[in-house]
């Protein structure tokens, strides 16, 4: 919505204020300010003139040699204008005068004779060519005969206006009107405003005679009348309308047309207005229009109707789309004698449809489509006949022709002062929520703290409590709204242990090689159970889908990121990016109801995909893809992070590979699992091994019990041991793992497996693990019958637990 300073001030009185600072109160009472622009920034010294005479330039086909009267003085002024001539008042750009771009006028010759100033078009003042009248598009502006020889041409054009645009929400309709921003603006600076009365001077015929109205389906259009004015003499509005429109960003046409649109920029309301004589019926009937049925609309485009349209007859065909656009065939012309003025309530869902299948979007559907004052319907349409009386010489013939069955009823919300002050933490009193009521003129009845408040139709946003208390903390202002500290275990300006962790564990997977992504948490209905880790599928019944879903693929809430993570790695190497590793640190959601009906539980995880070459290194040769052990390795990092101990259960899961998958334990709790993507999925999705891990981030966090500590650097050697176990295919490393650490303690300090064989000189169904055996004392050196009675100690051990035999 773009307003008009100066029109605001016609309103209401906004003198004390500049219009930045008019432009910060309104900011601050909700609707958002989105510029302050002048009209014409930077341009002076430009008068109205009057051409006293217009001569053919001696010297040039093309150039005019005009005598202009600017009050003080007369100049000889050359102009290439076509449409120049003598008699006109101009607007004069006069020696010392600058225009838009810091353009500055001084005398000059041309063609041999001499010019002082300029006479300008609109658009060398400043104005858009798309608000430029048609008939001084292509030459300049002529003002009326009224205006004075002498008078500030910048104030005649409202060139010195600025132009507050408004980013209104859907809610605020009522804004849409320079009546509704009175209102709101009055309610902001405590100011008064009232939308005057209007004043029609009907004749003593009845537009009775001349018109019937019928509706077919009054729930789509609740309300229609039609006023009847003669006599029209179709021309160019005033100058002060045409400026309004124009500083509107509507294109001024004739001053039948402007009227409608300056009315509808007044109130709020959309009208239109048919050529009587051209409508060929006595009788105007609404109705929905027969599939396949055509219209020719002003643009001169034919147009395929559906019955769900609502169309304007005259009993026969179809003259306007209801609310959305005008026919051509009983558009107002310069011929036009008798009117039809519509002034109607439209269904916001039926103009809203028509509107989406035409493409056609226009000041009149965005108002119907967001809601009109229903008791400013009719009053608009008796505005309308007020300037048409007064601007285009009209007789406003008795009565408005009608069909009513519009609901005006207020809406009536109570309130309490108690209940406001606990939801804004502030101390408003009873007189105070009194104030703010009269402020924004809406009528109440009080009982001590209550407020029975009823809601002015022109308000269609306020329907609850809630919506009440907005408005009362708006008022109230929301700079006076209290502050306070956050209270409780969090500490003002620093991060929660689960925060601390979160960053801890994002930076360790970037350090790691990783990049972050941030997916959907929406996604399709056959993804939503795919990649499920087994502790998640077993508290979730069934994924939770959306009762209104965007689309097919936003349908369902995610149980896991590794689909959509696993999408964006397929769009990625679909353009050539072939080395890729993911990871997400984010929510999925989980509910234990067949059929959803309360909120879902969202739990943290931790998910990663990685495809491709992991480490390359041309000039050495060296060159290792993605294998499981590089995921499992980032996943031991990641507990060596938080400290915590991981082991791992081989395990099979649905489009994962069945031998390259494992669950992933902390302590004696399921965390998650890493491993390959099934090689079928991988192949829908364009992708060579992918390998990936999902994790519980909660329950790390919540197992995570590290304190800051350190560790001294030995100073005592260490003595290293590799041995070589014989043992049962199906026994794990990390088995014989533990079982070393436990049998070698205290001197073990670390075991780590360096190979494993299977094959020639070994038995069928048996394998070969090397282990490397670290022996450490840090506070002295280590003798070598204690390193022998420990490694004793452990191979006894590994061979009555696993039936291991050292390796010859």
């Amino acid at each position: 919505m773009l307003v008009s300073s100066n029109w605001l001030q016609e309103l209401i009185d906004i003198s004390s204020y500049s219009t930045e600072e008019l432009a910060e109160i309104i900011t601050k009472t909700g609707i958002e300010v989105e510029s302050v622009t002048p009209v014409a920034e930077g341009v002076s010294g430009v008068v109205v003139g009057h051409v006293q005479s217009c001569e053919q330039h001696p010297n040039a086909d093309k150039l005019s040699l005009c005598q202009v009267d600017v009050g003080e003085e007369t100049l000889q002024i050359v102009c290439g204008a076509p449409n120049i001539a003598e008699g006109q008042q101009v607007a004069v750009a006069k020696p010392g005068a600058v225009l838009p771009g810091d353009f500055k006028i001084k005398k000059t010759k041309l063609r041999g004779e001499e010019s002082n100033g300029m006479i300008c078009s609109l658009q060398e003042l400043g104005i858009d060519e798309k608000d430029v009248p048609k008939e001084f598009a292509e030459g300049i502006f002529v003002f009326p005969e009224d205006v004075e020889a002498g008078a500030d041409a910048l104030s005649l054009l409202n060139l010195d206006d600025k132009i507050i645009e408004l980013g209104l929400t859907p809610n605020r309709s009522d804004a849409l009107s320079m009546a509704g921003v009175a209102y709101e603006v009055a309610a902001a600076i405590d100011g008064d405003y009232e939308l005057q009365k209007e004043d029609v001077p009907y004749s003593n015929e009845a537009a009775e005679d001349f018109i019937s109205v019928e509706v077919e389906d009054k729930q789509a259009n609740p309300y229609y009348g039609a006023f009847i004015i003669k006599d029209i003499k179709v021309g160019a509005s005033p100058l002060w309308m045409r400026n309004r429109l124009t500083a509107a960003g509507i294109r001024p046409i004739n001053n039948v047309v402007d009227i409608t649109n300056y009315v509808l920029l007044e109130y709020g309301q959309p009208l239109h207005a048919f050529d009587y004589d051209r409508f060929d019926s006595d009788k105007i009937v609404t109705r929905r229009a027969e599939d396949g049925e055509m219209i020719t609309t002003l643009d001169n485009q034919k147009r395929e109707l559906k019955n769900h349209h609502l169309v304007i007859t005259n009993g026969d065909e179809a003259h306007a789309i209801a609310g959305v656009m005008g026919g051509a065939k009983s558009e107002v012309q310069e011929d036009t004698k008798t009117l039809i003025l519509e002034a109607a309530y439209f269904d916001p869902s039926v103009v809203r449809q028509a509107s989406k299948d035409h493409g056609l979007r226009s000041e009149s559907s965005n108002r119907f489509e967001k809601g009109v004052d229903p008791n400013r319907v009719e009053r608009a349409g008796k505005r309308a006949c007020e300037l048409l009386a007064k601007y285009a010489g009209g007789t406003v013939l008795s009565g408005a022709v009608s069909v009513d069955q519009l609901d005006r009823s207020e809406n009536k919300v109570s309130i309490e002062t108690s209940v406001i002050n606990d939801r804004l933490g502030t101390s408003i009193t009873n007189e105070e929520i009194a104030d703010i009521l009269r402020r924004l003129q809406f009528s109440y009845e009080q009982n001590g703290e209550n407020f029975d408040v009823k809601i002015p139709t022109r308000r269609g946003d306020i329907e609850l409590f809630e919506d009440m208390l907005e408005e009362v903390a708006r008022i109230f202002g929301y700079d006076n709204l209290p502050y306070t500290l956050p209270q409780g275990s969090s500490q003002a300006g620093g991060l929660t242990l689960e925060q601390q962790l979160k960053r801890k564990v994002k930076s360790y997977f970037e350090g790691a090689g990783l990049h972050e992504t941030i997916t959907y948490s929406l996604t399709p209905k056959e993804r939503s159970q795919m990649l499920v880790s087994p502790e998640i599928k077993r508290q979730a019944k069934s994924p939770v889908a959306l009762a209104m879903p965007m689309s097919e693929d936003h349908s369902h809430l995610r149980l896991s990121m590794l689909p959509e993570l696993l999408q964006s790695l397929s769009y990625n190497v679909a353009r050539k990016q072939k080395d890729l590793s993911y990871y997400e640190v984010g929510t999925v959601f989980v509910s234990n109801e067949e059929q959803v009906t309360r909120q879902p539980s969202e739990i943290l995880r931790a998910s990663g995909a990685l495809t491709g070459t992991w480490i390359s290194h041309p000039w050495q040769q060296e060159k290792k893809e993605v294998d499981f052990y590089v995921v499992k390795g980032i996943v031991e990092g990641l507990s060596a992070q938080l400290d915590l101990s991981f082991t791992y259960e081989k395990t099979k899961i649905p489009h994962m590979h069945p031998g390259r998958t494992a669950l992933v334990k902390s302590g004696d709790k399921e965390i998650g699992f890493i491993g390959q993507v099934h090689p079928k999925l991988q192949k829908e999705l364009g992708l060579k091994d992918t390998y990936v891990f999902d994790l519980n981030a909660e329950e790390l966090f919540a197992q995570y019990t590290k304190e800051e500590a350190f560790q001294a650097i030995p100073r005592y050697p260490s003595v290293s041991r590799d041995i070589a176990l014989v043992v049962d295919e199906q026994i794990t490393s990390a088995a014989i793992t533990d079982t070393i650490s436990e049998a070698g303690a205290p001197l073990v300090k670390d075991v780590r497996v360096f190979d494993v064989y299977q094959g020639d000189h070994l038995p069928e169904g048996k394998k070969s693990l090397a282990f490397n055996l670290l022996y450490l004392d840090p506070h002295r050196t280590l003798k070598d019958e204690e390193v022998e009675e420990a490694h004793d100690k452990i191979l006894t051990a590994v061979k009555d637990q696993h039936e291991a035999e050292l390796r010859g």
